[in-house]
């Protein structure tokens, strides 16, 4: 493959899966009163601290992947920060029905997101 359609591709994946944490860590913070009841019933400690916290270090990594810099770290810690929210909200396994497909859709895209992060750090190093 061509280099420089090669760096361009790497560029343009950073650039999506960066803004998909941008994005989101920032709607968050407009969202919250959703959020947090889900959060409260599934037992996170301090709900509030933790959206707020977690959506500032989401959007953070999101825009180093989308900046370049720092791609493997960021990419690495929005893994763990994709499977910490998927187990925390999208517990599927104690739904029926259509909430439970539907939350199994979201854990199934999160492991895509998990591979394009793993990706994204593994092409940095």
């Amino acid at each position: 493959m061509d280099l420089t359609l090669h760096n361009a591709l790497v560029a343009l994946g950073q650039l999506l899966l960066g803004s998909l944490f941008v994005y989101g860590g920032i709607n968050h913070f407009f969202i919250a009163p959703k959020i947090t009841p889900m959060m409260v019933a599934r037992g996170v400690p301090f709900p509030h601290l933790t959206l707020y916290a977690g959506s500032i270090f989401q959007a953070i990594c999101g825009a180093c992947l989308m900046l370049g810099v720092a791609i493997a770290p960021a990419a690495l810690g929005l893994v763990v920060f994709t499977i910490a929210a998927s187990v925390m909200l999208a517990n599927f396994w104690d739904m029926e029905g259509e909430a439970r497909e539907m939350m199994k859709s979201v854990c199934l895209s999160n492991a895509a997101i998990v591979g394009g992060l793993l990706l994204a750090a593994a092409q940095a190093m």
